[in-house]
């Protein structure tokens, strides 16, 4: 099996974007995502947000969504948003040359720390972010206001 790797292109965007919606599912949130391809589109061609996707045959099977950000505390970060790999190919290192594409782009931009979320019931996950000797906080709550897009 050869698996590629590499960065995202625009037209990548709605097999990212079908990605993304597999990973609600799996996170039990479908109804959740409310963006568009479009708008996917849109944030990459602007270079809000960027990816590095797994190809097998032709066919991407695995993201890496990310984005710069800045801590106050630190400076620099690069924020992964939404990884994930099609359950098939979770046990052939996909996740792990993502994770390791992710990280060098990290340190390649500068960027003085990497941040993500993960949810506490998905085990597979949390083993895999302490594999990579990733701290998990546990004293750090997330807030969050859902703007109501009709009122704007």
């Amino acid at each position: 099996m050869q698996i590629t790797i590499r960065k995202a292109q625009l037209g990548d965007l709605r097999d990212i974007y079908n990605l993304v919606y597999e990973l609600a599912v799996f996170e039990k949130e479908p109804n959740a995502m409310t963006t568009s391809v479009a708008e996917y589109e849109q944030a990459f061609s602007e270079k809000l947000i960027d990816s590095f996707v797994a190809e097998l045959d032709g066919k991407i099977i695995g993201i890496a969504l990310y984005y710069m950000t800045f801590s106050t505390w630190k400076g620099k970060c690069l924020y992964l948003e939404d990884f994930y790999v099609q359950p098939t190919f979770r046990k052939d290192g996909v996740g792990q040359c993502l994770f390791d594409a992710f990280l060098a782009e990290a340190k390649a931009l500068g960027a003085a720390q990497t941040k993500w979320q993960v949810l506490d019931w998905n085990e597979i996950g949390l083993n895999f972010y302490k594999k990579n000797n990733a701290t998990i906080e546990k004293n750090w709550w997330n807030g969050k206001i859902v703007l109501d897009q009709d009122n704007q």
